[in-house]
């Protein structure tokens, strides 16, 4: 059995992403902390942390690696009749601790959205470095939401979920159009899914995203605000 490098709580570092496991793909390391300096040394490096309550904190660097570049989402004819609906508002940071209490709970499989996780990102979001996107429908009532890190020009998203039909679908329009106006070209969507791929995410190698990372993560954006203003227009 391979063993994995085994990180100490007061050592901020790690190994080289390219350093990670075949199998299970892309873990990379064990130990360490959730602290803020750490979090944000490993998305700039290409690793993010994922793990059970009943594991030791695992960090990852999977190949390839699914990404979305903002201005190719794609709008399928029935996604755009939805939007044409104005059926959903997209605000931004609105209620960040309540977006990742239910990415966390909804999920009948279960989580990797500890309550440590949870401490670790809300400490983010209070550096303005984790965001949340929030969709609500007619009514004023959350319909979908989603968390993730905005380092440099690179977003990284963590966790979304929906509660009504297109909600995080539509989600994903608003943020890639609001992403391409500030000037950012990554999103990274970590794992391959059909729904990212039928968007318009595609995969591509480690060493490829390393490259992408190592020129956008430290470009500044157009716009630091994270306050949503593109709309959908019929």
């Amino acid at each position: 059995m391979t063993s994995l490098p085994w990180i100490e709580p007061d050592k901020l570092w790690f190994p080289p992403a390219e350093e990670a496991l075949d199998d299970p793909d892309g873990l990379l390391a064990v130990g360490g902390d959730l602290s803020a300096d750490r979090l944000q040394l490993a998305y700039r490096n290409g690793i993010f942390p994922w793990f059970s309550d009943d594991q030791p904190i695992l960090w990852w660097s999977p190949n390839p690696r699914c990404v979305l570049i903002p201005g190719k989402i794609h709008v399928s004819r029935s996604l755009r009749r939805t939007l044409n609906q104005q059926r959903f508002r997209i605000t931004s940071d609105q209620c960040f601790g309540r977006i990742i209490r239910l990415c966390a709970s909804i999920r009948a499989e279960g989580t990797w959205i500890t309550d440590e996780m949870i401490d670790a990102y809300s400490e983010l979001h209070r550096l303005g470095i984790a965001h949340s996107i929030e969709v609500w429908n007619q009514n004023g009532d959350l319909a979908g939401g989603m968390y993730g890190v905005a380092l440099g020009r690179c977003f990284f998203g963590e966790s979304m979920f929906s509660l009504e039909t297109n909600a995080s679908k539509a989600l994903m329009v608003h943020l890639a159009h609001q992403l391409e106006e500030w000037g950012y070209e990554l999103m990274d969507c970590q794992v391959e899914s059909s729904h990212l791929l039928s968007m318009g995410a595609t995969t591509v190698s480690r060493p490829q995203f390393l490259s992408i990372l190592k020129t956008c993560v430290d470009a500044k954006p157009k716009e630091s605000g994270w306050k949503f203003t593109w709309q959908w227009t019929r």
